[in-house]
């Protein structure tokens, strides 16, 4: 690793990167500010200075791995720049997938078997957030597309898509090619193409 990538990387990147190891192999509950500090090799005064308390570094762990799937999102939109409905089909393709492998969601997902439940809001009940972050990718997208509804009915179809995708994620009913696939049939007839 070059010195610049190494000085790029900082202590909010490797506290929220290390928490989300930890959270998924051992669970939230397990995680202590000071044992992450221990992990990354600060002392617990930089944890908080960098992240906060524990509800802070939930969010912010959260939202970190948001990025994550916002990025298979941003690809799905440019591999498909003339076609929205099969953009919106690779997208939510290409999150479903993520979602069936990454350690940190399978994490969360378990609160609801009774584990952690401090992170499970984040993506239920206090997931506004995740849903403006989505829906404000989203939004840019599909803005450079042509699309023959008003501005309203477009707010309406964004929201819509990126609230079936967080369903499927939180609670998946077939496999992602087929569940992407009906999204996109669904964001077909909204548009009326």
């Amino acid at each position: 690793m070059s010195s610049f990538a190494s000085a790029s990387v900082t202590h909010r990147d490797r506290l929220l990167a290390a928490a989300a190891r930890f959270t998924a192999e051992h669970g939230w509950g397990e995680l202590t500010m000071a044992k992450l500090a221990d992990l990354v090799g600060v002392s617990r005064q930089t944890v908080y200075n960098e992240i906060g308390g524990k509800p802070q570094l939930a969010e912010a762990m959260v939202l970190r791995e948001l990025q994550i799937f916002l990025d298979v999102v941003d690809s799905a939109f440019q591999d498909n720049p003339k076609d929205l409905v099969r953009a919106i089909e690779a997208a939510a393709f290409r999150v479903l997938g993520l979602a069936r492998t990454d350690p940190l969601l399978h994490a969360i997902l378990s609160s609801s078997q009774g584990a952690d439940s401090e992170l499970l809001p984040l993506l239920t009940t206090h997931s506004e957030p995740l849903l403006g972050a989505a829906g404000q990718m989203i939004r840019e997208h599909v803005a450079t597309y042509d699309v023959e509804l008003d501005e309203n009915r477009v707010e309406v179809l964004i929201d819509m898509v990126v609230r079936l995708v967080l369903s499927h994620v939180m609670q998946p009913t077939a496999q992602p090619a087929e569940t992407a696939e009906t999204i996109a049939w669904i964001a077909e007839r909204v548009l009326g193409v």
